[in-house]
């Protein structure tokens, strides 16, 4: 193969070519969808699907914090919404027409179905507030907010704020939200049983499914228009205003964006594990989605994913042996990373290809490469540096007479 036809093949699979892109989807897609339901059991694949859900928030927390420079730490509440949703239609579901879903009756604090329930016993109402309702509560957080130019950790301090209120309300409504315990023991999914493994399995491809196409979704906002202008907002706000464009629509298009995908995965995340409660949507588990997003690399696309996946697994298998000391380690791996490696793992790769070519073209002379010569005009040697070169020869003295 010619030179030509390497250098067009390679660019086929530059970072960021529809080729290289398309490659790394197909292959998602056979470890998700074949080698993942092979190698793992039944169990092992549920937990895969718990991971997933968590990797969904992770994307959109990507777009908003990497691309954006927005760090959100409120992403349990759109999570919580959309969880709280799909278990209020599932609950009214599995109790039938007519009846109190079984915590309702347990407590003993209401007679009758709270009107605000009555409209998730339509499975098209559900389906649709699982991502509106995240949706629409963002739209008016983020008008409030970017409107007022409030960003940085003031930003983050108001979502947090946010998160904590949202438990302590769930908490507080014991007779309609479960309380504490939240909605649990949900038997089915739109008329399957969740206790058969296939409909368990059913329930993880669809998780998988929505995972690749919010990633699909996610780069196609990135390497837009949009995304450049989201860039732009969050390293030169003012420069984007001065320009004609309103930074806070800009902000809010992402924050929405990324409030929808929290409420998908929360109504995935029920029938994956069959329980949806305030101390999944609250304070801790918002900031152990941002610290899956910065272990991964907030600023690319895959990054969020993988570190999402990660986190949640460790949290999975060190909580077990570690349960007192892993809060603390996750909070020291997140101070850790922001302050020496605020790229995440994904810019590992990076940093290592830098430093061999800034290694390659500063490398310093050794006895054993030789002396180093200066540069020399054309037919001429340059003598090596370190010894002086030669005097130039004098100019031949002009024999030619000069007459009157």
């Amino acid at each position: 193969m010619s030179a030509d036809g390497l250098a067009r093949w390679g660019g086929r699979f530059a970072a960021g070519s529809p080729t290289r892109t398309g490659a790394g989807f197909a292959l998602a897609a056979v470890a998700l969808f074949a080698v993942a339901p092979l190698v793992l059991g039944d169990f092992r694949l549920s937990l895969l699907a718990k991971y997933l859900c968590m990797a969904i928030v992770a994307v959109g927390i990507g777009l908003v914090w990497g691309r954006g420079g927005m760090l959100a730490l409120g992403q349990g509440v759109f999570f919580g919404l959309g969880g709280y949703a799909m278990a209020m239609h599932l609950k009214l579901a599995d109790a039938g027409p007519g009846n109190l879903p079984d915590f309702m009756q347990l407590y003993g604090q209401v007679e009758r179905l709270p009107w605000w329930w009555e409209p998730f016993a339509s499975p098209f109402f559900a389906m649709a507030a699982v991502v509106l309702l995240p949706m629409f509560l963002a739209f008016l957080l983020g008008s409030l907010v970017f409107r007022r130019r409030v960003r940085g950790a003031y930003f983050a301090i108001l979502s947090q704020a946010l998160a904590a209120a949202m438990a302590i309300f769930l908490i507080g409504e014991q007779g309609t939200t479960g309380g504490t315990n939240g909605l649990t023991d949900i038997q089915g999914f739109f008329g399957y049983n969740l206790d058969d493994p296939l409909n368990q399995r059913m329930v993880y491809f669809i998780i998988a499914g929505c995972l690749l196409l919010m990633l699909a979704a996610a780069r196609q906002l990135m390497h837009s228009r949009y995304g450049e202008l989201l860039v732009a907002t969050r390293d030169a706000e003012e420069r984007v205003r001065f320009l004609g464009y309103d930074p806070a629509k800009v902000k809010l298009v992402a924050y929405v964006v990324a409030a929808g995908m929290a409420g998908l995965a929360g109504a995935l995340f029920v029938p994956a594990v069959g329980i949806i409660s305030p101390a999944l949507i609250g304070v801790v588990p918002s900031i152990e989605f941002v610290v899956g997003v910065a272990v991964g690399g907030r600023a690319t696309l895959l990054g969020p994913v993988l570190g999402a996946i990660g986190v949640a697994w460790a949290k999975t298998a060190l909580s077990e042996q570690f349960p007192a000391a892993w809060t603390y380690f996750e909070g020291l791996l997140f101070v850790l990373l922001i302050a020496f490696l605020p790229g995440g793992l994904a810019s590992v790769a990076g940093l290592i290809r830098r430093r061999r070519a800034s290694g390659g073209t500063a490398r310093r002379a050794t006895p054993a490469d030789g002396p180093v010569r200066r540069a020399a005009p054309a037919g001429e040697t340059a003598p090596p540096i370190g010894v002086p070169a030669p005097a130039p020869a004098p100019a031949p003295a002009d024999t030619r007479e000069v007459t009157q």
